[in-house]
């Protein structure tokens, strides 16, 4: 549709942040993510908009001339849309699988153009795409070991209070409930980014048409990583579970997470 990939770069990073606002307050009911998550949607939508004005007005081309156009143009309808739907309705959850669905469309749309053009800016988006992969996985372990960290100070915490020991360090380590809600913010942060870092992976392996490994055990134990976690979010959310069991729970989620990072890397056929 145009030449200017970067800014398609650009609106695929906001409409990342804005998501995963929206999964944040679609976990915690957070109404001020919920409010930056609509201002960075709108910024998304302003740069797809002036992408369309460059096509029509300068490139005197309306976006629907390819299939992979289309779905560009697609995504550009889904966030109007979901602007629309938040201003006038009070329906929330929605806008988060809207969008959801439209970040998805937007990635498909940036690796199909990739995989046209491997010449050239096509092999520097698809490197771009795996530096990303790794940043992602990299932020998200670090928002697990935060929260793994916080569950630590939980349980010393909670044993002191039970065993009336340690008086004069209790009120540093912070109250129970301030604890476990850091925690869980953690995990809710860590999550989408891990999850997103292991499609850009999987998309990565794809575009470069390198062999890739299902069973290979990196590949294996960090969706067991994300599956451990999500349902550490479902204990939470659905189940009812809080306090000393979630933290001892969070506890050995992080040991996984520690023996994928360190043992299946060394195992891995298709990681180094």
């Amino acid at each position: 549709m145009f030449e200017l990939k970067w800014l398609s770069e650009i609106i695929l990073l906001i409409y990342g942040c804005s998501l995963l606002g929206y999964f944040i307050d679609f976990i915690q009911n957070n109404q001020k993510a919920n409010r930056i998550a609509f201002w960075l949607l709108s910024m998304v939508w302003s740069i797809q908009t002036t992408a369309f004005a460059i096509s029509i007005f300068y490139e005197k081309s309306f976006p629907v001339a390819t299939l992979v156009d289309s779905f560009f143009l697609f995504s550009w309808i889904l966030v109007t849309l979901s602007l629309i739907i938040q201003r006038l309705f009070a329906v929330d959850f929605i806008i988060f699988f809207i969008n959801l669905f439209g970040f998805f469309l937007l990635l498909f749309y940036l690796v199909t153009e990739a995989q046209n053009q491997m010449a050239g800016n096509g092999i520097e988006l698809v490197h771009e795409i795996l530096i990303t992969h790794i940043v992602l996985a990299v932020l998200s372990y670090g928002f697990f070991t935060v929260s793994c960290i916080f569950s630590f100070m939980y349980v010393i915490q909670y044993r002191f209070l039970k065993e009336k020991k340690g008086l004069k360090w209790m009120w540093r380590f912070g109250d129970l409930k301030r604890l476990d809600t850091y925690s869980f913010t953690s995990v809710t942060l860590g999550v989408p980014l891990l999850l997103i870092s292991i499609i850009l992976g999987v998309v990565w392996a794809h575009v470069t048409g390198s062999e890739f490994y299902w069973v290979d055990m990196k590949t294996a134990g960090s969706i067991l990583v994300l599956v451990v976690y999500i349902i550490y979010l479902l204990l939470k959310l659905m189940v009812g579970y809080q306090g000393k069991v979630l933290a001892v729970y969070n506890t050995a989620a992080f040991l996984i997470l520690l023996v994928n990072f360190f043992l299946f890397s060394v195992l891995s056929n298709f990681h180094f």
